[in-house]
């Protein structure tokens, strides 16, 4: 049997509606999909590497690190300046002036959040395979979050 969510959790669960390209349908998420496995073949137009980007923001307000719906709209927001296609979103707050976690997956790979308001706090990981560029994403993050201060980590993967 399931367990029931905190008190006063919000739970948001829900499909991205598709770029214009595509209709709103599972159909259509399906089909853009199969494109993204299809360039994922190794063939000229899909690089096989991307970038993993790993981002710590310290000194943010603890109020936005418990916005599950402003976190959810900043995250979006990123992947669209880095031309990645939202796939499927899912986001957890844990209870008042509690943190939340979150996950955009992309037809590129991901992007992901946790919060922890008390240490004023957000981690960030954000992997990008092909055209996406995850630093217009990353841009976006810590214009939005507007830390005191943060770390960054770059990795290339799949280049060997």
């Amino acid at each position: 049997m399931a367990q029931a969510a905190p008190r006063g959790a919000a739970v948001i669960n829900k499909p991205d509606p598709p770029r214009s390209t595509f209709t709103n349908t599972s159909a259509g998420k399906t089909e853009l999909l199969k494109q993204s496995l299809i360039r994922m073949d190794h063939s000229p137009t899909h690089q096989a590497h991307g970038w993993h980007v790993l981002a710590d923001l310290h000194g943010v307000a603890a109020p936005l690190l418990c916005d599950t719906a402003r976190i959810e709209q900043i995250l979006r927001a990123s992947a669209d300046a880095a031309g990645a296609h939202i796939l499927f979103t899912h986001f957890h707050h844990f209870g008042e002036n509690q943190g939340v976690t979150g996950v955009l997956l992309l037809a590129e790979s991901h992007i992901s959040i946790h919060t922890w308001p008390e240490y004023g706090f957000a981690a960030f990981d954000v992997f990008m395979c092909g055209q996406a560029e995850p630093e217009r994403a990353l841009a976006i993050l810590t214009q939005a979050f507007a830390p005191a201060s943060t770390q960054v980590q770059r990795v290339l993967r799949g280049n060997g």
